[in-house]
């Protein structure tokens, strides 16, 4: 699946968008603005801006904790984005899900998963009915590392593999489970290796080059679509920022974090666009402010929005 120009540039826009969007999010939360905690994925946003445009509109996704990159990827409505984000009655879930648990079953984003490796069997189950129902749509599921080694993973891969699932697992390696190194967690060198155990492929890629990401996820949905399976796509990235808003980040190095700045995806794919001639300077940096201007009137938007009313406290409760 080739990508033209224009598309190229989307991605970039997204990529922009999210790292927006998060840094905005930091902003919110210490103007307390923000209820609860959240996580951040800046750093990572090659994975998702990746994955996300091998995708056809119509296919769905399974999304995680760390989820916004997700829903910007799979082109949501940043301002209902942020209305949720900020527990605004406009918001996607109407502010019942806030940071963690954002949905939109229209863009076949079928929502973010608070329980570790909560996503990976709904996928499976996804996928089955999209196969019985021969839809020709599959099933993407995001996850990180730390879910990788969780039982749910395990049965799920087995499940999609013996029925021959339209499934792709994506795991986004980000180093450490909350606080602990993959390194110490995982005796095998690449995550993706463990595909074989099930007969599926698997791959590992370099989850901040966006179009590296984009090639391996794209052989994958190619697979899935053509009723050979399911894979497991390994996207070896990093996250800048801490586990949740109340991690103290005293598990690594400062050093550490600013030798994987130094891979950052987002100038790497800029750079990527002006030597392949697809941008130039100026159009970079009017992508940019588009992105941090649609930010601030999403912003906008959610100030100027109520909050839930109290007496719809128990719609959407079914027990």
């Amino acid at each position: 699946m080739t990508l033209d120009t224009t598309k190229k540039r989307h991605m970039l826009r997204q990529m922009y968008t999210i790292r927006a969007f998060e840094e905005m999010a930091e902003q919110l939360y210490m103007l307390g603005k923000i209820h609860g905690t959240m996580h951040l994925s800046i750093g990572m946003e090659a994975s998702a801006v990746g994955a996300a445009a091998a995708l056809n509109p119509d296919d769905y996704i399974l999304s995680t904790h760390r989820g916004h990159g997700h829903c910007v990827a799979k082109d949501a409505d940043i301002n209902l984005m942020m209305a949720e984000f900020m527990g605004k009655e406009t918001g996607y879930c109407r502010g019942r899900g806030g940071s963690m648990h954002i949905a939109d079953v229209d863009s076949g984003n079928l929502g973010a998963n608070g329980v570790v490796a909560g996503g990976i069997p709904i996928a499976v189950g996804v996928a089955m009915s999209q196969k019985m129902q021969k839809t020709g749509r599959i099933c993407l599921c995001f996850f990180g590392d730390g879910a990788a080694n969780s039982g749910p993973f395990h049965e799920a891969l087995n499940m999609a593999a013996i029925w021959t699932l339209p499934v792709v697992f994506v795991c986004e390696n980000n180093q450490y489970a909350m606080s602990y190194s993959i390194r110490k967690a995982c005796k095998i060198e690449r995550i993706a290796d463990r595909a074989a155990g099930y007969g599926m492929p698997g791959e590992t890629v370099d989850g901040n080059d966006v179009m590296a990401v984009y090639e391996a996820v794209s052989e994958a949905v190619k697979r899935a679509r053509a009723g050979e399976g399911p894979s497991l796509v390994e996207n070896v990235t990093y996250r800048y920022r801490g586990h949740s808003k109340s991690d103290a980040n005293r598990y690594r190095s400062k050093e550490e974090i600013e030798e994987w700045k130094e891979r950052d995806p987002i100038p790497r794919f800029k750079r990527y666009l002006l030597e392949n001639g697809e941008l130039t300077e100026a159009e970079a940096a009017g992508i940019e402010q588009e992105a941090q201007a649609a930010i601030a009137d999403a912003v906008e938007f959610s100030d100027n929005s109520p909050e839930p009313d109290l007496a719809t406290i128990e719609e959407g409760v079914y027990a």
